[in-house]
């Protein structure tokens, strides 16, 4: 029988519901415990997936002797407080990306993981993706040689949430740099073996979402009054292997289409993540190859899948909290050059 792992949820929004699904289709996996301040959504959540016990403050959440591991589900400024509350009392933790509003807040948590019975790991899903983990083999098996320069692109044409608090920087930290430009941020960095990144400079710009809604889209009616995040961010990276990664990411971008997608370039070939290819010459001759079978994803499962198991010391986490501490930085210096100016350096 594989160990029974007991779970509570901390933030019982929309996410939430996709990990309580994922969680209950593992053999002896349950979710005990809900926590949210909105007994409507709490309710809700624990009501459809039939959760024994609900709680308005995770520290009495976390007095539970049923209760193994907690997943954190909140908006990015309630990401470090439960996190190391949950840590304090032994449990296994696993985090939403980002990993909290800034690199200081995340180092915290590492520490308090490094001082812990429990894990902390990374809800990171991009590099658990068939596409990401096969070019990492084409990467690992030396097939693109030295990885010199990475594209991160997560650009949508129009589509500012219209939901939770996605445009409130005070909240989020930010806007699509930090809420969908860190999936494919991290993707890139896991697939260029995670090098130390060491400066970083950007432009972010606002000049859509502060403003009434007047183009029919998929989300209208977002709360531009509220609104104080950037629309577009343009950075880049530099890496201590000499490596350096562009990044442009967008809720609101004048382009033909909604592009997310990760390009690497080495010094043997080079590969793109959407669709996955890998590009090399080969007995003289510049050939594609596309791999022909890779299996599904379900990001979400993937993502809870490689936790449990960590959780059971069946493997590692391909997911650790050290590469979203190393991500934080890198959001960080680009968020601080675009307010400063200038390229910052990345300790």
């Amino acid at each position: 029988m594989p160990q029974r792992v007991r779970v509570g949820v901390i933030g019982t929004g929309g996410i939430a519901g996709s990990q309580a699904r994922n969680l209950l289709a593992i053999e002896d996996v349950e979710v005990v415990a809900g926590c949210d301040i909105s007994e409507e959504a709490l309710a809700k959540f624990a009501e459809k997936y039939e959760v024994p016990h609900r709680f308005a403050d995770y520290n009495e959440m976390l007095q539970l002797d049923e209760l193994d591991a907690v997943t954190v589900c909140t908006p990015n400024i309630a990401h470090k407080e439960p996190t190391i509350a949950a840590l304090k009392a032994g449990k296994h933790v696993m985090v939403e990306k980002p990993m909290a509003m800034n690199a200081e807040e995340a180092q915290a948590m590492v520490d308090a993981a490094s001082e812990s019975e429990g894990t902390l790991t990374m809800g990171f899903q991009y590099r658990l993706s068939p596409g990401a983990q096969t070019l990492k083999r084409f990467v690992d098996d030396g097939q693109i040689g030295k990885v010199m320069f990475a594209r991160v692109q997560a650009l949508r044409r129009l589509g500012i949430p219209n939901w939770g608090v996605f445009g409130r920087k005070e909240l989020q930290a930010g806007g699509p740099l930090i809420d969908i430009g860190v999936h494919l941020i991290e993707c890139a960095h896991f697939l260029m073996r995670e090098p130390k990144p060491v400066a970083a400079s950007a432009r972010m710009f606002t000049y859509a979402g502060n403003k009434p809604s007047d183009v029919d889209c998929p989300w209208p009616d977002w709360d531009y009054e509220t609104y104080n995040v950037e629309d577009l961010a343009v950075g880049f990276v530099r890496f201590d292997n000499g490596a350096v990664m562009s990044v442009e990411s967008s809720f609101v971008a004048h382009i033909e289409e909604t592009t997310f997608n990760v390009q690497i370039m080495g010094e043997k070939g080079g590969c793109t993540l959407h669709p996955p290819k890998i590009f090399r010459n080969e007995a003289g001759t510049m050939v594609n190859v596309e791999p022909a079978y890779m299996g599904k994803w379900k990001s979400m499962t993937k993502k809870i899948q490689d936790w449990i198991a960590f959780i059971r010391g069946e493997r590692e986490t391909q997911c650790p909290a050290e590469a979203g501490l190393m991500i934080q930085k890198i959001l960080d210096a680009l968020y601080r050059s675009a307010e400063e100016g200038r390229e910052v350096p990345i300790a």
